[in-house]
């Protein structure tokens, strides 16, 4: 079943991120992630605060999920992350497909 990583972020610097934003693409799809929304134009429709940075990861299952969060190649990168933005960040499993 799949999985999807929600990740909402304030970028502090961004000239230090721009370095995560470059390297992090290939080690998520080596990890079989794919992007369904990276950065794109965001309004806040219900609820408060502003409307952040989004990005929206699907994989094939949760277990591949977690595997990329905690691989030996994401790790330097999730530090980078962490020191040039602030996040909240949930995975979601994803819903049985349809008839």
């Amino acid at each position: 079943m799949a999985a999807y990583l929600i990740a909402e972020l304030e970028v502090t610097n961004p000239a230090g991120f721009e370095e995560y934003r470059a390297l992090v693409p290939a080690v998520i799809a080596a990890y079989g992630g794919k992007y369904l929304a990276r950065g794109g134009a965001c309004e806040v429709l219900e609820g408060g605060g502003p409307a952040r940075r989004r990005v929206v990861l699907a994989f094939d299952s949760m277990q591949s999920l977690k595997t990329f969060w905690d691989s030996p190649e994401y790790l330097p990168l999730r530090a980078l992350r962490e020191r040039h933005s602030t996040a909240n960040i949930v995975a979601v499993e994803g819903v049985p497909p349809g008839p």
